[in-house]
């Protein structure tokens, strides 16, 4: 059974008896010392998605004794998480983020106010969830909620601590800042939707998120404190396989539609929109999972082609189905009957969709995407089947 360990009232920015003693390695620091300490108290740090990149930001504020933490999560954990969520743990499988991560925060400090925030941020509701905090920390993973953020914290006049990850590379920025650029600055436009594959469909090193967080969190408290020199107008990326650092600079642009001399963005927009994201463009190539299931009881002549990766395949699968990683689909698809119906799934209907798209351009005409890939299948078929 879990402790729920309660949060100790400690408004007042004097320290405490305690609170000497366990914040002595940051006192005895030029930097930081009595009066930082008391800064970071006072302060308030926003993390958005308690995923890898916000499992050891989350952990290293609570540590450092930031006084209030907000945490916006809208996810329930899965063992798929634990291989590099690392705030989570088997126990918390099936319960929200939001909840696991505040109570492991607690555990490491109970002087802290965690706020847990369990929605998705929207353009309907950032500006209201965002106003009460210092700093911005991205844990996300999805350019609409990037580029979302971005506009919340110029419009607010807030630091937007900015991390992504990809297989064994990551990039961390400050955006937002009174004379930096802003995320918009560096990438203007977003990349085609589904061009750039997520963590999900790209795998990612289980470290990397702890070592990109970690510099936001970094990042985060040399704000608050106004030490040091910040990434605002720079792009650290790193390399985990080379075990590289490297730096670019980043040039606010003038003519930045949200943080330019002219800004045309003056209020957040569809984001989903703005990165190509509809929902009923696609929808006449999609099935969905009882429509698949119904075609399969009916004995209609289908082909079912699963374009994931081997190993994924030995997860789980539909049974009956056809295996093609999506690399080598435009060298197999001569292979594929086209007389039958081909219905195409991956793990959430990314690559699938991918997969459609090369058919279609090779003229298969009867080809359809399963809306939310095996997962969906899963959740509203067969639920016997392993998730990952």
């Amino acid at each position: 059974m879990k402790k729920n360990i309660p949060e100790i009232e400690n408004t007042s920015t004097d320290l405490a008896k305690e609170e000497y003693i366990r914040y002595s390695r940051h006192l005895i620091l030029p930097e930081v010392g009595e009066e930082g300490q008391r800064e970071l108290k006072a302060a308030s740090v926003l993390i958005v998605g308690a995923g890898g990149l916000g499992s050891p930001a989350t952990f290293y504020l609570a540590a450092a004794g930031v006084g209030t933490i907000g945490i916006a999560d809208f996810d329930n954990v899965e063992l798929v998480n634990l291989q590099r969520q690392i705030i989570h743990g088997t126990g918390d499988i099936g319960h929200p983020k939001v909840d696991s991560a505040a109570s492991k925060m607690r555990a490491v400090n109970p002087l802290i106010k965690v706020k847990k925030i369990p929605e998705k941020l929207s353009s309907e509701n950032a500006m209201q969830i965002i106003k009460d905090y210092d700093v911005v920390i991205d844990g996300t993973d999805n350019f609409p909620t990037r580029y979302l953020l971005n506009d919340a914290c110029v419009l607010s006049g807030k630091p937007y601590v900015y991390g992504s990850i990809y297989r064994f590379e990551g990039q961390a920025s400050v955006f937002a800042t009174e004379l930096g650029p802003c995320y918009r600055c560096l990438y203007p436009e977003p990349p085609p939707p589904n061009l750039v594959p997520s963590c999900e469909e790209g795998g990612v090193l289980g470290i990397l998120p702890g070592i990109i967080g970690s510099i936001q969190a970094a990042e985060a408290i040399k704000l608050v404190l106004n030490i040091g020199e910040s990434l605002a107008g720079q792009l650290l990326l790193f390399d985990a396989l080379r075990m590289e650092f490297s730096k670019l600079k980043i040039r606010k642009n003038e003519d930045c539609p949200v943080c330019g001399k002219n800004p045309s963005v003056t209020e957040l927009i569809d984001y989903d929109q703005f990165c190509g994201i509809t929902a009923d463009a696609e929808d006449n190539l999609n099935i969905t999972p009882l429509q698949l299931k119904q075609k399969m009881d009916n004995g209609d002549d289908i082909l079912l082609l699963d374009v994931r990766e081997e190993i994924e395949y030995k997860i789980n699968r539909i049974e009956g189905g056809q295996l093609i990683p999506l690399y080598l689909v435009p060298l197999k698809m001569n292979e594929l009957d086209r007389s039958k119906e081909i219905i195409i799934y991956c793990r959430n209907g990314i690559r699938s969709m991918d997969a459609l798209r090369n058919l279609k351009a090779a003229g298969f005409e009867k080809v359809k995407n399963l809306a939310g890939g095996i997962n969906a299948w899963i959740d509203q078929i067969d639920p016997t089947l392993q998730k990952y």
